[in-house]
């Protein structure tokens, strides 16, 4: 019997990986003889690098970088097993947890140590990299990253912009003849599951820069800055970017991305499924367990379990998916739509979040154990 072991990170509690060792211990106390496939998963967000280094047997690599308020914080990005590609979250240089309810300023912010990952991994080998846009405390459109890669924003008296989106109204001239040659060949993808476009009402300030401290007035000069930003990149480098969707995503970094690079947009998901090789891993499978956190109605909307399942299934039609959460929400049966053939809340009772998350392990073991003996 052939068992894929395909789980997300239980955020707080397990990485994909400590998950995908729970669940196959526990099978294996039902079915000794069953061959566990292991593919720690992961939808793009918090804990993809660590997903695909632990899946690929690649190393995470730390770096000091400039955050998102211009401070020295070190971050860290994975170089998968094969040596050549890496995989960066743009939150772990210019992330909302570097800045208090007291610092936020997305006028001011920058993605400049995104860059700076981008370029040290490039310094280190890497042809092909995988970027996650997502839980910035940005709304630069980019630029600060596009700078650490060589590109200047000047204004109309020839002098360097400084740092942050609030400052691209004054943009007069992009010279990109810096830009670091290696992004010409470098393969860039960007996991997203935004679609927003860079500005207007469902752009990245309307958006996303409350939560990052924008108020109303804040959210307009920058949408303007944006649109400007974005009127230069048009006219000067022939690229349109403003309504591409998402190209808002992450205060704009996917337009500096498609800006600037060859890059292209994928739902995160997918990457994660390209790179494992679970589908191929996934021929012949007879029962695949997958699950994360929190299971809902949400699930179907490009989340892990419903990726997994889908790429399994590809692989193997017959095959049947379990989902396993520390939380099942409504709409659960919706997910038969999408591949996921019956979810299993792991909590064993009424107990706290800190009891649930800190028994995440050995309750995963009990639930897979019980679902395989049903299976012998």
């Amino acid at each position: 019997m052939k068992i894929i072991i395909a789980p997300d990170s239980f955020k707080g509690a397990l990485t994909a990986q400590e998950a995908a060792d729970a669940i196959e211990t526990g099978i294996h106390k039902a079915l000794p003889e069953a061959e566990c496939i292991k593919v720690p998963m992961a939808d793009g967000g918090e804990g993809t690098v660590r997903s695909l280094v632990d899946a690929t047997g690649g190393r995470m690599v730390t770096v000091p970088v400039t955050g998102p308020l211009g401070q020295e914080v070190e971050a860290g990005y994975g170089i998968l097993g094969d040596g050549k590609t890496a995989v960066i979250e743009m939150a772990a240089a210019s992330g909302i947890q570097f800045v208090d309810e007291n610092t936020k300023n997305p006028l001011v912010t920058t993605t400049y140590g995104t860059g700076q990952l981008l370029e040290h991994a490039l310094d280190h080998g890497a042809h092909e990299v995988i970027i996650g846009l997502g839980g910035s405390a940005t709304n630069d459109g980019g630029a600060g990253m596009a700078r650490a890669l060589g590109v200047r924003f000047l204004d109309a008296d020839g002098k360097e912009l400084p740092y942050g989106g609030g400052a691209l109204g004054r943009l007069a001239t992009i010279d990109a003849t810096g830009l670091d040659p290696r992004l010409e060949s470098a393969r860039i993808r960007l996991a997203s599951d935004v679609t927003n476009p860079l500005t207007g009402p469902q752009g990245a300030s309307a958006v996303f820069g409350p939560q990052k401290g924008a108020d109303e007035a804040m959210v307009r000069t920058l949408d303007s800055c944006l649109a400007h930003y974005a009127a230069v990149i048009r006219e000067q480098l022939g690229r349109d970017v403003e309504d591409t969707a998402g190209a808002g995503a992450a205060g704009g970094l996917g337009a500096g991305f498609l800006a600037f690079t060859h890059a292209e947009m994928k739902s995160g998901v997918q990457i994660v499924v390209e790179t494992t090789g679970l589908t191929s891993k996934s021929m012949g499978a007879d029962y695949c367990f997958t699950g994360e956190g929190g299971i809902d109605f949400q699930t179907k909307f490009g989340k892990t379990p419903m990726g997994t399942a889908q790429a399994v299934k590809a692989a193997s039609p017959s095959c049947k998916v379990v989902a396993l959460a520390g939380s099942v929400g409504d709409g659960i049966d919706q997910l038969r739509e999408v591949g996921i053939d019956a979810v299993f809340g792991i909590s064993p009772g009424a107990v706290s979040l800190q009891e649930a998350i800190d028994h995440t392990a050995p309750n995963l073991t009990r639930v897979a154990e019980n679902i395989a003996r049903l299976i012998s």
